[in-house]
């Protein structure tokens, strides 16, 4: 078997964190149990592209007991947790190629490692395996029958390789699935976004003037948050329906130029490029903490930002102050790469447990309908989002009413009126 990571003596501790977070993946482990006795992927190669967290691992156990050879890799250079990689090395027999703070190279030599397998399917976070495949790695391409991706950025680059007639396989997009980004974009991002900025830096938020560039469901989640923790929260948009729904939810709506006077604390959850440009930089407060929880660090122009500032240094763990020549200083946090997965632990297992259920799944579902789908993007089918909700409402103990056969004829028809 062959893998890299950083210390296999790190296993046991990956192991620990692991079974804690299983405790919290009850779906999940459901689903596993199931996957043991039916064996539904046996012989079937998934290479994954995923963050390396201990509620990633507990998939990677799913994905092995039904069947699966799987090799993973990181989605993103600093989201490894190094003692879960050891864990599913040595305790699990997973192949993992991921070291926290590799290098670009070494995040793409990891990513050819982990498609040496030959996958038959594979699994995205942010589409750079898909996108490595459609570019580097072509005579790959005729074996795989389709694949999954679980995030929005994700989502955008596969839907535009589909609407140019260039993506050569089948993608469910497992982050348009309700029981995904409804809780682990809203919920997930919330949390765990707070939790890596209050880690990186210690700060009190109460009274902080928290400026969140986009108000999509990530967006929502962390203005939620942040105003729970006392903050007054300032939403930047371009799209005037969520302008509005933002207005409408109490928050102040601002351009970015406006909100970078004033903002105490910023964090980007777009999934677009420089949101946090040069302009904005030169307007901020002396001491302003920039971060991102979008999946590519392009949300913030650390470029531009290295040519304006005079000088720079770490001030604390995932925390670099640039020193521009009026003397303002900018705190930026984990290199602009996702606050929550950096500098912090990620979503919570609770969270994940639904987000990775789709994913195995969809696994399952690709395998058996990738002919029909064809090359594009579809969503989750419904029927597996609503099973999901459905056990995760058993897993918490909630009951829910059921149509009686009256209600489903009434729905059913046209005729009966006033």
């Amino acid at each position: 078997m062959k893998y890299d990571v950083k210390d296999l003596n790190l296993a046991d501790e990956g192991k620990k964190k692991i079974e804690w977070a299983e405790n919290n993946m009850p779906v999940l482990r459901k689903i596993r149990e199931d996957f043991e006795r039916e064996k539904p992927l046996k012989g079937v190669k998934i290479a994954a592209c995923l963050h390396v967290t201990t509620e990633t691992a507990n998939l990677m156990r799913t994905l092995k007991a039904g069947g699966a050879e799987v090799a993973l890799t990181a989605s993103n250079p600093l989201s490894t947790q190094d003692e879960t990689a050891a864990a599913l090395v040595k305790e699990y027999g997973i192949s993992v190629f991921a070291i926290k703070g590799e290098d670009n190279e070494t995040y793409y030599k990891h990513i050819y490692e982990a498609l040496s397998i030959e996958p038959d399917i594979t699994m995205d976070d942010g589409a750079d395996l898909v996108s490595t495949l459609h570019t580097k790695k072509r005579d790959l391409l005729s074996k795989i029958k389709g694949g999954t991706e679980e995030t929005t950025t994700g989502v955008i680059r596969l839907k535009s390789m589909a609407n140019q007639g260039v993506l050569e396989y089948p993608i469910i997009a497992v982050n348009n699935a309700m029981t995904k980004h409804f809780f682990d974009n809203r919920y997930g991002t919330g949390q765990s976004s707070l939790d890596g900025i209050l880690r990186a830096t210690n700060v009190l938020i109460a009274g902080m003037n928290f400026v969140v560039a986009g108000y999509g469901w990530c967006g929502k989640g962390v203005a939620m948050r942040a105003k729970g923790a006392g903050a007054r929260v300032i939403i930047t948009e371009v799209d005037p329906i969520k302008a509005l729904e933002a207005s409408m939810d109490g928050f102040w709506v601002l351009p970015m130029k406006e909100a970078a006077k004033i903002g105490d604390i910023f964090i980007t959850v777009t999934g677009n490029k420089n949101v946090i440009d040069v302009e904005h930089f030169k307007l901020m407060k002396d001491g302003a903490i920039v971060a991102n929880s979008g999946h590519f660090n392009v949300e913030i122009n650390l470029e531009g930002l290295e040519k304006i500032a005079v000088s720079k240094r770490e001030v604390r763990p995932f925390v670099k102050e640039y020193k521009l020549d009026s003397g303002k200083r900018i705190n930026v946090l984990a290199d602009g790469r996702l606050v929550n997965l950096s500098a912090a632990e990620g979503h919570p297992a609770m969270v994940m447990d639904m987000s990775f259920a789709n994913q195995a799944l969809s696994a399952v579902y690709i395998l058996n309908n990738h002919k029909e789908i064809g090359k594009t993007v579809i969503d989750v089918p419904e029927h597996i989002d609503r099973e999901i909700a459905r056990l995760k409402l058993e897993t918490m103990g909630i009951n829910i009413d059921k149509l009686t056969k009256e209600q489903e004829e009434y729905l059913a028809g046209w005729q009966e009126g006033t």
